[in-house]
């Protein structure tokens, strides 16, 4: 009787420490690669001179990213631009821009974020950038905002020209600062 008891006591006591168990551990990650709203993507940059300032945009960047929209968590970021997309608002001097960057040879601008450090909103990103046919180390900061149907992720970085091994442009003999600016917005669609 008390075997009958006990096994009977089992069937019902082992599917409930099943249960609890199993709503303790987590679930897998689901990692996805989120899609892109182009649209509502860009990169801008921003050269200084002391007489002015210059800035142009593209909305041609494309990002790609894969993260898990439950935890929050970066896997993998990458970044693209054909540099002759970006569009100060003067041709003239967009097409000096593309002289001195040499763009006929190098027309593109590549980023592959290689490590992640995440504290709330805040994402710094650690990677590799190439630009003018040079490969460096780069780190930018990022926040990021999740929504319901949306992720935006807005952040900054500066590259050396003299780094990139492109001489800095000159109005009136002096040339433009060393530091190229760069802001990013980069969307994604969460379904």
């Amino acid at each position: 009787m008390k075997t009958v008891l006990a096994s009977s006591a089992l069937r019902i006591v082992l599917p409930v420490i099943l249960i609890a168990v199993l709503g303790v551990v987590p679930a897998p990650a689901q990692v996805k690669h989120l899609k892109q709203k182009k649209e509502e993507s860009s990169m801008t940059y921003r050269m200084v001179h002391p007489l002015h300032k210059i800035e142009a945009t593209s909305k041609e960047v494309v990002y790609e990213l894969e993260a898990d929209p439950g935890t929050k968590q970066f896997k993998r970021v990458s970044g693209w631009v054909d540099v002759t997309t970006f569009d100060s608002g003067n041709s003239n001097r967009d097409s000096h821009a593309m002289e001195v960057i040499d763009a006929i040879t190098y027309p593109d601008a590549k980023f592959e974020g290689t490590g992640f450090t995440q504290k709330g909103d805040s994402l710094i990103i650690t990677g590799k950038v190439t630009f003018h046919g040079v490969t460096r180390e780069m780190t930018a900061g990022a926040a990021t905002h999740w929504s319901e149907g949306k992720l935006e992720v807005d952040g900054s970085f500066e590259l050396s020209l003299a780094a990139f091994k492109i001489d800095r442009p000159s109005l009136l003999m002096i040339p433009v600062e060393d530091a190229l600016s760069f802001s990013f917005a980069a969307v994604f669609g969460l379904e």
